[in-house]
């Protein structure tokens, strides 16, 4: 063999495994880059978050809440709190959950907190519970045996009244006395605005209170929990209680009762922790059961080996090819 052609022979060699380089690489990046956006991109459906008021309230006290969550792209829903009894009441609450379609991370203030907690049990689609001042009873408890426990100066500040309905029933409802709401129920809101939650509150039976739970949701559902350190008609020391016993991520602020009204930021940015957490959990079980009952797979770990295997397969490959090729143009240069 010539110089000339030793030496244009090693050219086209070095030519070659140039090519059968980046032709691996290319098929490297293909392996493992491909896959993992595509598990990383794959995004949750997003939760629809419904709020449940409590007693002496209706679903206007989450306006505020609303506006906040509707602008991070929610569909947030605020059904109307019967308050005529936990047992009527959670039952109506799981009639509406059950039209909805999705996900959904459920909210509660005060009395609501105690609704929502019976009303989600054994509902898979409620992935969140968030409690906003709230009372969150375990089994056999009632807001009166809570309250019994962790006194508060609501005992105090309400009046009864007797009430009758269709059908011969009758019972008692309370309500809050008119110079109690602003120090009571609302001590962060301006008077002016504490006057007319007295003025447009809405009664709550008596067994809304005594009526014990025969479940309790956040065992088993996780949850959230906001303390209002100034709260007067629930005891901080009651809402600092249930928290921990339900294991639930918890933030204090300062704030009266009405923390959804006088705040709605720092309500909102809570549940939003949650509504973040259920769509998370929401994307893992779609992919679980996307995948023939074989686990989801993270970014990393697994699925990231697996996806370094293919690649590294498709190289080789492609390193094969380059070398075949090499070996027949050396032939016909002989």
């Amino acid at each position: 063999m010539t110089e000339s052609v030793l030496h244009g022979s090693r050219r086209r060699i070095r030519r070659t495994r140039v090519a059968a380089a980046g032709f691996a690489a290319a098929a490297l990046c293909a392996g493992t880059v491909a896959p993992a956006l595509a598990v990383g991109d794959a995004g949750g459906e997003k939760p629809t978050i419904v709020l449940v008021h409590g007693a002496f309230a209706d679903g206007s006290s989450w306006n505020g809440v609303i506006k906040q969550l509707e602008r991070q792209g929610y569909r947030v829903m605020a059904p109307a709190n019967p308050l005529r009894g936990l047992y009527s009441d959670s039952a109506y609450l799981a009639s509406v959950l059950k039209s909805i379609k999705g996900p959904i991370v459920l909210a509660g203030h005060s009395y609501g907190g105690a609704v929502i907690s019976t009303a989600a049990a054994g509902n898979p689609q409620v992935k969140s519970l968030v409690y906003i001042s709230a009372l969150m009873p375990d089994v056999g408890e009632s807001g009166m045996s809570l309250a019994g426990r962790f006194p508060s100066a609501l005992g105090t500040a309400t009046q009864a009244v007797s009430y009758r309905a269709g059908g011969g029933v009758s019972g008692t409802d309370l309500y809050i006395k008119r110079d109690k709401v602003h120090p009571v129920f609302a001590a962060c809101l301006p008077a002016s605005q504490a006057n007319l939650l007295a003025g447009t509150q809405r009664p709550v039976a008596t067994t809304a209170f005594s009526e014990t739970a025969k479940v309790a949701a956040w065992k088993t559902i996780p949850s959230w929990a906001l303390v209002a350190r100034q709260d007067m008609a629930v005891n901080p020391a009651q809402e600092r209680f249930e928290a921990k016993r339900a294991h639930s991520h918890t933030v204090e602020i300062d704030s009266c009762h009405v923390s959804l009204v006088a705040q709605p930021g720092a309500v909102a940015n809570l549940i939003l922790q949650a509504a973040t957490a259920a769509g998370a959990a929401t994307t893992v079980a779609t992919t679980t059961a996307s995948g023939s009952d074989r686990p989801a797979l993270a970014n990393t770990g697994s699925a990231w080996r697996s996806a370094a295997v293919t690649g590294l397969a498709g190289a080789s490959v492609a390193t094969g090819i380059a070398v075949v090729l090499l070996g027949r143009r050396l032939r016909r240069t002989h």
